[in-house]
């Protein structure tokens, strides 16, 4: 027995130490195996990063606006299945500039060219956020230069019908192709593309910046005399995206930035405070919203499936880009568009104001479609360039009188039904008042005038009186007509109530000479006070 307990003892004993001599070891393994990774993983340089993948939650959001559906540009969906009938159009374009039929007017040779992407291709790698590392070296070049061509090519051709039509490309494949192209995954380097240009150069040829605001500029249903011009001293332009949105900034020059606070107020809110909203001049970039008091000025927008697209690769990119990309106006203004609207009747007051035109099928799913391009979107208001805009329109609504037109506006003008009972309304009570005064002074001994008499005058009078002061108003400069409109509006209304109680005392001055200024000398103290 106390042998067999003994051995028990000693197996337990080498039981633990094995253990512990294993766990030691595991312990040294995860040691070594993360100073390993420490050694070998370098963090990647992003900085010079600016074409990326757009991030899963923005995606989520609305999936088809970030993916093409006809081609394939760069590499992150090149190889796609659905993009390989394009393919093919690509070649035709890569043969008239290299083939043997090419143009006589392109002198240089493909060796040359190829030359040039190799040199650019680290730099071109750099770009993309995940440097394309999945790619070897000879398919990302080939990618660049078979791409970059076709794009450069098309512009040629298209520029030569002024953008209306290609030949090459069928008549519903060109609104397609702006969308494809627009795409924040779907970009080539604009450096890349300048060299091809140049290289492949015609005489007498548009710059290719020109060329591809041209060929984007129906994404905003303007006419080509109106094409945005060319940015100027806002830094270097990474790709045709961060291109065309530039070209739709206000003028940096003429813009102030500071914090913003919300957009508090939908516009049928601001309608009814009294804000005047008006379609401001269409030669204006596209955001350049202006507001002066309660003047509030903003250009046309257009919205389609195709504007959506645009509106959300502009903001992704602007999201990704934060670091090199501030500040992010896009997103200023859609936050700005998605306070004005918040039901199908903000869109409506924006159309017949002319500020917003659309093809969808309601003004509802306008509304969903610019409160759901804010989903998933983080803001920036620190450097705003709409901060002005929203103070003033906020300050002015938070003034007692836009405050009391907004409730009165609301509960009594909200619609034409309303307006009209409320009218009637005021016609009864102000007939009421008149009856009420007439029952008062009936009894006087110097009051010999039947009621329909006083009655016609209470309805006359006012309206003589808003003649009078017309005309005086436009035949004289005397300082007593400076005063504001509502002021004589209200005197012409209370001043026939209150000749019913002075009729005892001025009874002729009243019939004969009520058209004089003397004749409203008799107007209360308080009255004119007002």
């Amino acid at each position: 027995m106390r042998n067999s307990s003994l051995a028990r003892l000693l197996l337990k004993s080498t039981r633990r130490k094995f253990h512990g001599i294993a766990g030691n070891n595991e312990v040294s393994n995860w040691r070594a195996a993360l100073k390993n990774d420490l050694a070998i993983k370098f963090p990647k340089e992003r900085k010079t990063a600016s074409i990326y993948k757009v991030p899963v939650k923005m995606r989520e959001v609305q999936p088809d606006a970030y993916v093409p559906n006809i081609i394939s540009i760069g590499p992150y969906h090149h190889g796609d299945k659905r993009l390989q009938e394009m393919e093919e159009l690509k070649w035709d374009f890569f043969h008239r500039l290299f083939g043997p039929k090419k143009a006589p007017d392109i002198a240089v040779e493909l060796d040359h060219v190829m030359n040039a992407m190799e040199d650019l291709e680290q730099e071109a790698r750099k770009c993309y956020w995940d440097e394309a590392e999945q790619i070897k070296k000879d398919k990302f070049v080939k990618i660049m230069l078979v791409d970059g061509c076709f794009i450069v090519e098309l512009f040629r051709e298209l520029k030569q019908s002024n953008f209306h039509y290609c030949p090459s490309v069928k008549r519903w494949m060109l609104p397609t192709l702006r969308r494809d192209l627009i795409m924040l995954e779907n970009q080539i380097p604009l450096f890349v593309l300048q060299r091809l240009f140049k290289l492949t150069r015609r005489s007498k040829e548009s710059t290719l910046e020109e060329l591809a605001l041209m060929f984007f500029n129906p994404l905003l249903k303007r006419e080509h005399s109106n094409n945005p011009d060319i940015p100027k001293g806002i830094g270097e332009m990474q790709h045709f995206l961060d291109l065309f949105r530039l070209s739709i900034l206000p003028n940096p020059k003429m813009v102030t930035r500071a914090a913003e606070s919300d957009m508090k107020r939908s516009m049928t809110e601001l309608m009814e405070s009294g804000v005047v909203v008006e379609k401001s001049s269409v030669n204006r970039p596209p955001l350049d919203v202006r507001c002066d008091g309660r003047w509030l000025q903003i250009p046309p927008l257009y919205i389609d499936d195709y504007k959506g697209t645009l509106i959300r690769n502009m903001v992704a990119y602007e999201q990704c880009h934060s670091s090199n990309c501030k500040p992010a106006d896009v997103t200023s203004y859609l936050f700005f568009f998605d306070g004005l609207i918040n039901s199908a009747h903000d869109v409506e007051l924006l159309h017949h104001k002319g500020v917003l035109q659309h093809s969808l099928g309601s003004n509802k799913e306008v509304a969903k479609l610019v409160n759901g391009l804010c989903k998933e979107i983080a803001r920036d208001s620190r450097e705003s360039y709409l901060h002005e805009v929203v103070f003033d329109i906020n300050s002015y609504c938070d003034s007692s009188y836009a405050k009391i037109r907004a409730r009165l506006v609301h509960h009594y003008f909200s619609n034409w039904v309303v307006g009209i009972s409320t009218f009637g309304a005021l016609i009864v009570l102000y007939l009421t008042v008149i009856q009420t005064c007439y029952g008062y002074v009936k009894d006087q001994p110097q009051f010999d005038k039947p009621f329909h008499h006083h009655l016609l005058d209470s309805i006359t009078l006012p309206i003589l009186h808003l003649f009078t002061f017309e005309k005086n108003q436009e035949e004289s400069d005397e300082p007593e007509f400076d005063e504001p409109f509502h002021y004589h509006l209200l005197n012409s209304i209370i001043v026939p109530i209150c000749q019913l109680f002075t009729l005892g005392k001025n009874k002729e001055k009243f019939w004969h000479e009520s058209t004089d200024d003397e004749y409203f000398q008799t107007v209360p103290h308080w009255v004119l006070s007002v």
